[in-house]
């Protein structure tokens, strides 16, 4: 088990490129499965979370040609379907939650799937009933098998998945995408209302229409797809890391720091540059790049009837869930107080006992609300000995550690590196001192 050692209240000053979005290769990589012919994917992140996946993949019989770091050729015309059924995908599957988005591809190109109950980070109840409800209607067969804590989904002999209307339930992104690979290969017109519409979800669909898909209304929540019989190869590349990005830009207002982020594909940022600046933080755009210039304070806005600002998560366009917990540390140390309100997971704001045992002045009012009260950089934080409990809060804390008197050390960083590609190496080259020790 790997630790990070960092020694913070260190401004930073430099240059840094995001990654490629990890939420994006879970979905664009369980894809690859809907065609025989080859598909060349590029800026896929070196990540842990990723690289499990394309390990599975690898054992089902994917031909994987990795033509650098982050550019690969992926080719499913010689699948080991038997895989699914062994134990050691039962327990590959069940450590990456993004698994579950095999379920769709595979069940539409040879009528049966099966998926271990998958993992993933511990922040609350997360229902997979969207993925299921989703591709029953579609025409599938469901059942849980207790024995093995497996889900299974098969398509009765001799028919096909056959397109209908489905209003989901909630806008789940990764349901929408597994329902989204099944349609695109059955049979008719299947029309999804109430869809997720990220950016992430709107490239695999550009993906999909590049090898042969037919579907309207992308970007919007209302997806309809006629169905084809045949998808076709293609090559793709992945967008930068929004939350990679909203990171960064974190850790330049906490550390007081002079940071320019590159290429960070504007256009696909949504709310996200907004809400940095209603906690004040000053950002400018030039070109492609976030510059963020070095500020001693930075000062919450409140709303326009002079009540405490709130910051909340909503599906898109709204704030990502995923930025909450940087929003809520940087909010630490601002000038002024704000109330964090992390709707969809009841688990996500429990790292914020760490925070107060390092100095930060935060009331959990419950596990959805965390009114945050600004030190306005007036009294640092401490640093101190904590364990990552998910790859988000991870983040977090590591930005708090960085941003902290004296020395931290953060263990079980396995949850920071499912997320982040070489952190410490491009935080080292920003000035920051912090070392990885096994």
């Amino acid at each position: 088990m790997s630790s990070f050692e960092i020694t913070g209240n260190i401004p930073l000053k430099g240059e840094i490129q995001p990654q490629g979005a990890k939420n994006e290769a879970l979905q664009i990589l369980c894809a690859v499965l809907l065609t025989d012919e080859p598909i060349r994917i590029k800026n896929v992140p070196d990540i842990r979370d990723v690289n499990r996946l394309i390990e599975i993949l690898d054992a089902l019989g994917v031909s994987i040609e990795r033509h650098s770091r982050n550019d690969y050729t992926f080719q499913a015309n010689n699948l080991h379907l038997d895989y699914l059924r062994t134990k050691e995908f039962r327990q590959d599957g069940a450590a990456l939650r993004g698994s579950i988005m095999l379920m769709g591809p595979v069940l539409a190109r040879f009528g049966y799937a099966m998926i271990p109950k998958p993992g993933g980070d511990k922040i609350g109840r997360r229902r997979l009933d969207t993925h299921f409800h989703g591709l029953e209607l579609l025409g599938a067969e469901y059942s849980f098998n207790e024995e093995d804590r497996t889900h299974e989904l098969k398509v009765p002999t001799g028919e096909k998945l056959r397109g209908c209307y489905m209003l989901l339930e909630e806008a789940s992104v990764t349901g929408t995408a597994n329902i989204l690979m099944a349609a695109v290969l059955a049979e008719g017109t299947t029309t999804i209302y109430n869809a997720a519409c990220e950016p992430y979800l709107q490239q695999l669909c550009n993906m999909l229409v590049r090898m042969g898909a037919k579907i309207q209304g992308i970007g919007s929540n209302r997806l309809i797809v006629q169905g084809v019989d045949k998808l076709h190869g293609t090559e793709h590349t992945i967008l930068p890391d929004m939350i990679e990005i909203g990171s960064w830009i974190g850790l330049a207002a906490m550390t007081r720091s002079e940071i320019t982020i590159r290429n960070v594909s504007w256009e696909n940022l949504g709310i996200i540059p907004l809400t940095f600046q209603k906690m004040g933080i000053k950002l400018e755009k030039r070109n492609d790049d976030i510059y963020i210039p070095a500020q001693e304070s930075y000062e919450i806005q409140n709303f326009f009837d002079g009540s405490i600002l709130t910051i909340s998560d909503a599906p898109w366009p709204g704030f990502t869930p995923d930025l909450l917990s940087i929003a809520l540390v940087i909010a630490t140390q601002a000038k002024g107080s704000v109330l964090i309100h992390q709707k969809m997971f009841e688990s996500r704001l429990f790292f914020v006992d760490k925070l107060i045992d390092m100095g930060a002045q935060i009331i959990l009012c419950d596990p959805h609300r965390a009114t945050v009260i600004g030190l306005n950089h007036e009294s640092p934080l401490r640093g101190m000995q904590m364990s990552s409990p998910d790859i988000r809060a991870g983040i977090a804390l590591l930005i708090a550690a960085l941003s902290a008197k004296g020395k931290s050390v953060i263990h079980s960083i396995d949850q920071i590196d499912r997320g982040y590609e070489d952190i410490e190496i491009r935080l080292q080259k920003l000035g920051a001192q912090i070392v990885r020790v096994d």
